[in-house]
């Protein structure tokens, strides 16, 4: 090999050689932009169905992907049982003495209306009033009761696996911002090492060039650049799980180095997103077990009716008819049920505070093995990452091509 002529040419052509490693760099930064973008965008299918067109790797799966996370909550991080075992039943019902009452004194009132119309327009105010305050009174205990039969048997009532997963498929957004937040130091970094890993390889590209000089270099490096940096990339942000010395310098995978920080951003957004006291609420009131729970409810409104019909029972039974007397019951435990909703909004606060899930999460994920906590990020990679290192090959190749075409024509 002519070393002289090699050197002529680096001479004449020292700003084409000169911008080799820059533009490398570029592609590894580029790349990464894209792959990082593409993990998250557009949250729809974009595009004519099923090849033509694009849906970030993270909403396109976002079941799986909820599936997964949730799956590591309730095995690793949350006990449903011993976190609900947090709220103390005399707070609750203190916590909803004003809308209870005002439920139960409508509640009653509504119902004897309705069914006995004539008897409740001839007792006096005084009487009505009466009547209205010895049920009032048996609503705190049978509160107290429904709130310690649902904490012993929270699995019959709240199906928690289907409230968080729902929860997270149904806004993409949040499963996308829930792996973007907690993982943001490693997204930055991925596109980062671009610039130096690309640069790295961009001088080899120039002593390729210099040698071959055969214009095929450039895309291929450009193809290389792309798919060796993202992959290098997303293997440093796990491996190793434990610090290892490589040669003069020590280095562990960034989200297992992170633990610390990583709980308390993933234990924040959980308790602030998904497994709020208001989803809570929902899931119990509207979710597949949901009728567990009012079925609960009309057992005790109808216990407390009877309670109250007392020794008189037989005699209201007769005055008001047996069957009209099943459908009173039916009808007071309805409307309980109704009032429901709007009832346990008031005691939210004082859930959020009791349930402490954030901190919960916090304790638990520092407990984790690596592997366990790896698993908090690494199913947002793990079965689409190479379509990421796929298309930042083909950009870097196509940049390469570029190259080819601007500098070297």
């Amino acid at each position: 090999m002519d070393f002289s002529a090699v050197a002529a040419d680096l001479a004449a052509h020292w700003h084409v050689y000169a911008t080799m490693p820059f533009i490398a760099a570029l592609i590894g930064y580029l790349t990464k932009r894209v792959a990082i973008e593409m993990m998250f965008r557009p949250l729809e299918f974009r595009g004519i169905r099923p090849f033509l067109g694009w849906q970030g790797v993270i909403p396109a799966n976002s079941r799986r992907m909820a599936t997964t996370a949730v799956d590591l909550l309730t095995k690793n991080l949350l006990d449903p049982r011993e976190v609900f075992a947090r709220l103390d039943p005399e707070e609750m019902v203190a916590q909803l003495e004003e809308p209870l009452l005002k439920a139960v004194d409508e509640v009653t009132r509504e119902v004897f209306e309705t069914y006995q119309p004539r008897l409740w327009e001839m007792l006096p105010a005084r009487a009505q009033q009466l009547l209205v305050d010895r049920v009032r009174a048996q609503a705190p205990a049978v509160v107290k009761r429904l709130m310690r039969e649902v904490s012993s048997n929270v699995d019959e009532v709240l199906d928690v696996n289907d409230m968080l997963i729902n929860a997270m498929v149904r806004d993409k957004s949040l499963t996308c911002r829930l792996i973007r937040e907690v993982a943001a130091p490693e997204f930055r970094f991925i596109a980062r090492s671009g610039i130096g890993f690309g640069f790295v390889i961009g001088l080899v590209q120039l002593i390729a060039w210099a040698l071959i000089k055969q214009p095929v270099i450039m895309p291929v490096f450009g193809f290389v650049t792309g798919f060796v940096t993202d992959w290098l990339a997303l293997k440093m942000i796990f491996y190793p799980r434990q610090p290892r010395r490589f040669l003069f310098f020590t280095w562990q995978g960034m989200f297992q180095k992170r633990r610390a920080q990583v709980a308390a951003d993933y234990g924040a957004l959980i308790a602030e997103e998904v497994l709020t006291a208001g989803n809570v609420l929902e899931a119990v009131l509207t979710g597949p077990r949901a009728d567990k729970l009012f079925a609960l409810v009309t057992r005790e409104v109808q216990r407390t009716v009877d309670a109250q019909a007392g020794l008189a029972k037989p005699l209201v039974a007769l005055a008001v008819g047996g069957r009209e007397y099943r459908q009173m019951k039916q009808a007071a435990a309805e409307k309980a049920i109704a009032y429901l909703p709007e009832t346990v909004k008031h005691v939210e606060s004082y859930a959020t505070d009791a349930l402490d899930v954030r901190n919960t999460i916090v304790d638990k994920m520092r407990q984790l093995t690596p592997l366990e906590f790896e698993g908090i990020l690494r199913p947002a990679f793990k079965q689409d990452e190479w379509k990421l290192i796929a298309v930042g090959a083909v950009i870097g190749g196509l940049v390469g091509e570029l190259q080819v075409l601007l500098l070297l024509h």
